[in-house]
């Protein structure tokens, strides 16, 4: 397999030994590697029971690993900064999602590329409208800033 771009969906919502949620991301980034392009980091409210605030980011890597590989790495990193099986959607120092990669589509029960929530997620979008655009939706053929407008016109005006 020679080298794929991947779109990472960064977010963390509670601090940690090594500081606030932002420097969680920051420091994720750091250890995953292969970064071509980084987002700003936002602030968003929290999906579920969760009561903290989130800071979410989007992140293109290049790698040359497949995606089960990829996912592992991602979970060994999120250990390593403090994340523990818990309760969906709770508290937590840094969640990394596998959203887009340059290949497509790809299933098993493990992984499923791309993510199944991550065109409903204004806090996925907005990032990754920020380093990839253009980049199309291989289930919608909609681009990322195309999803993201149907998104934001979905949220009630107040």
């Amino acid at each position: 397999m020679g080298t794929t771009t991947y779109a990472i969906a960064l977010g963390a919502n509670r601090p940690t030994r090594h500081g606030r949620p932002a420097a969680a991301i920051a420091l994720a980034l750091d250890r995953i590697g292969g970064v071509v392009a980084a987002s700003s980091t936002i602030e968003t409210p929290p999906l579920g029971p969760s009561i903290r605030r989130f800071a979410n980011a989007a992140a293109l890597i290049e790698s040359d690993e497949p995606p089960p590989v990829l996912l592992a790495r991602l979970k060994r990193i999120e250990r390593a900064l403090g994340r523990r099986p818990g309760r969906r959607w709770g508290a937590r120092p840094i969640d990394l999602d596998i959203v887009l990669w340059s290949g497509g589509r790809h299933a098993t029960r493990a992984l499923t590329i791309p993510h199944r929530e991550w065109h409903r997620r204004r806090f996925v979008l907005a990032p990754l409208a920020e380093i990839a655009p253009g980049w199309r939706d291989p289930d919608s053929g909609r681009t990322v800033r195309q999803l993201l407008t149907e998104v934001d016109r979905r949220r009630p005006r107040t």
